[in-house]
């Protein structure tokens, strides 16, 4: 249960970090924020978890792969916020519009024969 929480502290940590580092420049934290933190301590807690390398290898295309269509959430909130829509409807619109862009990237993997 310690280690549990541990990993949760320091994650939210992390995040938490960022998000006031971005308050005073936006460029820092988005520098930080497009390190893939989250992927890194992801693939440390697999591997303290699993010792499990290949999983850890799978894990990482898998996140290659969907990285791709992750950067649409990037494209469409700008774009709607510029808008001026509501900054919750802007958010739905760019999640929404992320998660098919991910459904589709499977997809398309998947006519490929590249299994994630």
């Amino acid at each position: 249960m310690l280690y549990y929480s541990l990993k949760i502290v320091i994650t939210t940590v992390l995040i938490v970090i960022i998000s006031e580092i971005a308050k005073r420049s936006t460029l820092m934290g988005g520098v930080l924020a497009s390190v893939p933190l989250i992927s890194v301590l992801a693939i440390i807690w697999l591997y303290v978890d699993t010792k499990d390398t290949v999983l850890i290898s799978e894990f990482s295309m898998s996140i290659f792969w969907l990285v791709i269509p992750s950067l649409a959430f990037f494209i469409v909130l700008p774009f709607l916020l510029h808008k001026e829509l509501h900054f919750y409807i802007s958010l739905s619109l760019a999640i929404i519009t992320t998660i098919a862009c991910y459904y589709l990237m499977i997809i398309a993997l998947h006519k490929f024969g590249i299994k994630i």
